[in-house]
């Protein structure tokens, strides 16, 4: 190997470990990466700066407003209001919603169709009396398998369309990815609405009919013990009885700052102590009541002006880019900025060991929130998490639905026929939105999400040069090698299953951007076509289904469902072989060798 090549592949193998470690955030880990590349000179420094150009970065920007517009014009919940009802059995609403959901993530991006559809979602499940973690992983699923089945779909196939423009000088057009794509979803909704849903563990404690996972959701919350109150000079295990009448655990005691674990049951309480409770929401406000309570010390109290007009419990769910993901409560501000305290913290897998409002704040964290009656959407907008109940965080423009439908179906319609290229057309879809005050401007780049613009600006120009240095030729002669004298379709197979296993522990849009030169290179080397091997790559990166972090989409549902981190393999695992087995046959039909 030359000197550059063995540079970039200790780049990458070290972002490798980073993302997979996920310490620090992937945008950052990326960029990092881009400058490193340019100070060891493998990287040009006069094209560090091109992949934030590139029309993948764009168009990966631009869809998200587009989502942004189809939701605040009411298009989408029109949609879900017709389709959706709370008295089909399970396997029908299954196979329902996630047929609404792949449809959406066909059209828009597929973490907006899940973020839209979730609420909806767990909201049935709660009138139907079941279970929400019956139904929101197969929704997860669903959504990421639509997004295969159009070009703006996911970011897997754009950056596949073009990189096909890159090399072979034309792109894969709009819908050329929906007789691979649309077969391997129809089977995974099949697979998921019949037999998938069944292999969800369900664990002893969990949210049972006539019961929904709002009122199940225990938080790990504190009271204060105010002055007047009447339990000042009682010992903590004195209050077993309320305990036991609310459902509510004290599991820890905070004084001067500083959280007692162990004997804290002997303690005599004083005032200005702060009681750690395991409960829910309703618990918790139970118990606060019986012992009158504080909300929270006396510092952040006198912060919450909300009295004169009362205050709500809101419960929300952290994605990963939240204000609040990687930060504690404390250290954004949210006592004085939205006059608003964190009571709780839900979190499956992971124990909280310091206060709430300095403990830091995980994708896929619940949140409970106090908040000044009416300004539940504010709060959650500003913080940029999804709540947990049907909400609309946005006033619905209703009046503009069908122009938002037709604008945007036009754009699809043009650039499908190839009269204006993708990019274009989203941007004239996004200049008319602006126009049409259907998202107004003070909020479109709220929409886009910076950290992948970061991600694909950064590693495109790492994966340009480990192309022309020749390192990804390297990667595709030692897998051709090894699979020397296979049939064609266990060579697809093959990548198709090492794409999918990156793409479980990596983020999809590095994994393409790695696995989309070693494709075009297999190809080169057998002397085949290599669209086939750019479509096996574009579907195996979009389906990461083996745990909660290979797509965001994942992570999202861990907390409202409950799910801990071993239990999506579980309908993951044949979900991702049926995608294959479904999938390479098709890529030999439709784009034969």
């Amino acid at each position: 190997m030359t000197t550059d090549q063995i540079i970039l592949f200790a780049i990458f193998l070290v972002v490798f470990v980073f993302l997979i470690w996920g310490r620090w955030r992937y945008d950052l880990v990326a960029f990092t990466a881009l400058l490193s590349g340019v100070v060891l000179g493998v990287v040009p420094s006069d094209r560090a700066f091109d992949g934030f150009g590139h029309p993948a970065t764009m168009v990966v920007a631009l869809v998200l407003v587009v989502s942004a517009g189809l939701v605040r014009s009411g298009a989408v919940q029109l949609i879900t209001r017709t389709l959706i009802d709370s008295s089909r059995p399970l396997g029908w609403h299954i196979a329902t919603m996630g047929s609404v959901g792949a449809v959406f993530s066909g059209f828009m991006n597929n973490v907006a169709a899940l973020a839209l559809l979730m609420p909806v979602d767990i909201q049935t499940a709660r009138k139907a009396g079941r279970n929400a973690g019956l139904s929101l992983m197969p929704l997860s699923f669903a959504t990421i398998l639509g997004g295969m089945v159009t070009l703006i779909g996911t970011p897997p196939n754009i950056i596949i369309a073009t990189f096909r423009e890159d090399r072979l000088g034309e792109s894969f057009a709009m819908f050329d990815f929906a007789p691979v794509g649309a077969v391997a979803a129809l089977a995974g909704l099949v697979f998921i609405g019949t037999v998938g849903w069944r292999l969800i563990p369900q664990r002893d404690g969990e949210a049972s009919a006539g019961e929904n996972l709002m009122e199940k959701a225990r938080y790990v919350a504190e009271l204060t013990v105010p002055g007047e109150s009447e339990v000042v000079g009682r010992k903590i295990r004195d209050l077993h009885e309320t305990e036991e009448e609310t459902d509510a655990a004290v599991i820890g005691l905070v004084r001067d700052g500083k959280r007692r674990f162990g004997r804290s049951r002997n303690a005599t309480l004083r005032a200005g102590d702060v009681l750690v409770l395991d409960a829910t929401p309703e618990a918790l406000d139970e118990f606060r009541t019986a012992l009158r309570l504080g909300f929270s010390d006396t510092e952040r109290e006198d912060k919450l002006d909300a009295a004169g007009e009362g205050l709500e419990l809101l419960e929300v769910v952290v994605p990963e880019q939240s204000r609040i993901t990687g930060k504690t409560a404390q250290s954004i501000g949210l006592s004085w900025r939205q006059q608003t305290i964190l009571m709780g913290i839900s979190r499956k897998g992971r124990e909280l060991t310091s206060q709430v409002r300095k403990a830091v704040v995980h994708p896929g964290d619940i949140l409970l929130l106090l908040v000044p009656a009416g300004r539940e959407n504010d709060v959650t907008e500003w913080l940029g998490c999804l709540p947990l109940a049907e909400r609309g965080l946005k006033v619905t423009k209703q009046d503009k639905t069908w122009l938002a439908i037709g604008i945007f179906a036009a754009a699809v319609a043009v650039a499908s026929f190839g009269y204006i290229s993708v990019p274009v057309a989203l941007g004239i879809v996004v200049a008319l939105f602006l126009i049409m005050r259907i998202v107004p401007i003070s909020e479109v780049y709220e929409h886009v999400e910076w950290p992948v613009v970061v991600l694909l600006g950064s590693m495109i120009p790492l994966g340009t040069a480990l192309e022309e240095a020749g390192g990804t030729a390297l990667v595709a002669n030692a897998l051709t090698g090894l699979t020397g004298g296979f049939p064609a379709w266990a060579i697809l197979a093959i990548l198709m299953a090492v794409t999918m296993t990156l793409s479980d522990v990596l983020n999809n849009t590095a994994t393409t951007i790695v696995a989309a030169p070693v494709a075009m290179e297999i190809a080169d080397t057998l002397g085949a076509n290599p669209d086939p091997f750019l479509m096996a790559v574009a579907v195996a990166a979009s389906c990461a289904f083996l745990t909660p972090i290979g797509h965001k989409n994942n992570t999202l549902i861990l907390g409202p469902g409950g799910y801990a981190f071993g239990d999506y393999w579980r309908m993951g695992l044949p979900l991702e072989g049926l995608v294959i087995g479904v999938s390479v046959p098709m890529i030999l039909l439709v784009w034969p060798l």
